[in-house]
């Protein structure tokens, strides 16, 4: 069997946003409209900054790529599925725009395209294509610090797997019982 999954290891993380630019350009032509949903560049992956606590964070979300995803289960037409990859995909030709999905997704991990009045998530049909050639997506390439990973979970010899098994890592909003496979790597 086959999880795909991406890791990001904030330890790591420069915070030069290389990924995020490399999505839009990659997944949207560099397209210069905002998100605005997010209130964002058009691009899969959200900046959050935290600013209260000890010292300021960057976090960095996008689809989690859940197990158990909400989005495929509120889904009335199937356009949300879950693929034999193990990552959450989407059928454009299927969707009602009913938005269903975005209010699902409890890591607010889906933005509204008002072009198409389509919800948009990772990932985009470049990184998708580039998947299927076996090739890393954009925003693990791209990526100077090497803070980013993505590959089979259940193959012990894979990157990410690797990473995991001699890293600290979370996972976002576990309690929701989404099963999410997107890993924040916190530490050796």
């Amino acid at each position: 069997m086959t999880r795909l999954a991406h890791l990001w290891d904030q330890s790591r993380c420069i915070g030069c946003t290389a990924c995020i630019a490399a999505c839009n350009v990659a997944n949207y032509s560099s397209d210069t409209k905002e998100n605005k949903t997010w209130g964002w560049l058009r691009s899969n992956i959200r900046r959050i900054e935290i600013l209260r606590g000890p010292r300021p964070m960057l976090l960095l979300v996008q689809c989690q790529h859940c197990d158990n995803a909400p989005c495929v289960a509120v889904c009335p037409t199937g356009a949300s599925y879950k693929d034999v990859d193990g990552l959450v995909k989407m059928r454009p030709e299927l969707c009602i725009g009913c938005k269903y999905c975005m209010v699902a997704c409890p890591y607010e991990a889906r933005w509204l395209d008002e072009d198409t009045g389509l919800p948009r998530k990772c990932m985009g049909e470049e990184c998708l294509s580039r998947v299927s050639q076996g090739l890393q997506p954009v925003c693990v390439e791209v990526c100077p610090a090497g803070a980013r990973a993505f590959g089979d979970i259940d193959n012990p010899t894979s990157e990410i797997s690797r990473r995991l098994a001699k890293s600290r890592y979370i996972r976002l909003l576990e309690n929701k019982g989404t099963e999410p496979k997107y890993f924040v790597v916190v530490g050796p």
